[in-house]
């Protein structure tokens, strides 16, 4: 297992260097000047210094390689000195200093090194995004485990069609629904997210979490009609396989074999579709994010492409490739763990 995933990083190394190479030449076809919004009072002298400065202007391959460098060498090294200089985990350690204020990626817009935005913004997705998706889990496994078990039943039909709604119901109109009955009607929670809040006592972890369940809910909805809908199909195709009937047969309480060894082997697709769903639930906190304005990446990568920000576009459309590739890996070493059969050495 440890030579297959060494094997899949290794080559996960050029087939990322191929994806960014992809997005770097389809941005560099969209319009846009990081110069368009200074001032017409600023001389042409002046507005081709500050191209230079951001790296504009020159050849798309040699621009490309610049970028490279930016991200796999000089980024690390500013990670690296954050570590051993601030961070509360590794602050103890000596301050490394390898960055010696050398050119990073800059946001046309803000005129700020990108990965800082990005850091910045990550927690707050991370509190949502994050938030619904164990949630969505969660409800999911469950729903779909007894809808399987008990197919047919009133509950299967009702939490088929329950499904089969949040699946169908997109999240731009799931969320203004919910603000228009909980927050404009009800009163119950708050329609925008405040990202500047802090927590710090009993009160104020009551609010966080009050301002938090509408977004949850929203992206939580398609995450559990999915998720559900997968783990009641595989379940039914392993509750009639020969094991099962032997395994009764043998006297094993339902408990047992529902749990133990139906459960097992059903969760091995259901694990493609939890692993690879990460990077698209990102995806569609783009929506989330903008409808209950959490400032998070989803958020950012909107407010960049309305405003051409070429290298903030580029950056975190690579970080939703990495997301992809890492999480793939994660699948396929899961299916070892879960069914003894799949040997990768």
């Amino acid at each position: 297992m440890l030579t297959f995933a060494v094997r899949r990083l290794v080559l996960a190394v050029p087939t990322l260097l191929f994806i960014s190479f992809v997005i770097f030449m389809l941005l560099q076809l969209a319009p846009g000047d990081p110069m368009a919004q200074v001032p017409l009072t600023v001389p042409p002298e002046v507005k081709e210094k500050m191209r230079q400065a951001l790296g504009v202007g020159e050849p798309p391959l040699v621009q490309y390689w610049k970028w490279l460098v930016q991200v796999f060498w000089i980024e690390p090294k500013v990670f690296i000195d954050y570590l051993t200089n601030s961070s509360t985990l590794l602050g103890w350690l000596p301050d490394t200093q390898l960055y010696q204020n050398e050119l990073r990626v800059i946001s046309w817009q803000t005129r700020s090194p990108v990965m800082d935005i990005v850091i910045q913004r990550i927690p707050q997705t991370l509190w949502v995004v994050g938030m619904a998706y164990v949630v969505g889990i969660l409800i999911a496994l469950p729903i779909g485990i007894y809808s399987a078990y008990r197919q047919y039943s009133v509950f299967d039909q009702s939490g088929t069609f329950i499904t089969m709604i949040g699946f169908s119901i997109p999240p731009f109109f799931t969320g203004p629904l919910l603000i228009v009955i909980f927050s404009v009607q009800l009163g119950w929670f708050p329609s925008i997210y405040d990202t500047t809040h802090v927590v710090n006592d009993w009160a104020s972890l009551k609010f966080q979490l009050s301002q938090m369940i509408l977004p949850v809910m929203v992206l939580a909805l398609q995450t559990t009609a999915q998720i559900s809908r997968y783990m009641r199909a595989s379940m039914l195709d392993n509750l009639n396989q020969d094991y099962v009937r032997t395994a009764r047969a043998k006297g094993l309480s339902e408990a047992v074999v529902v749990t133990v060894h139906v459960l097992r082997n059903s969760m091995i697709p259901v694990i493609t579709v939890i692993a690879l769903n990460v990077p698209s639930i990102f995806g569609g906190a783009i929506i989330t994010e903008n409808v209950f304005k959490v400032n998070g990446i989803g958020q950012l990568l909107i407010t960049a492409l309305f405003a051409n920000d070429l290298p903030m576009v580029m950056t975190l459309t690579f970080i939703f490739a990495v997301l992809i590739v890492l999480f793939n890996l994660i699948a396929d070493i899961l299916y070892g763990l879960l069914d003894p059969r799949i040997r990768y050495d």
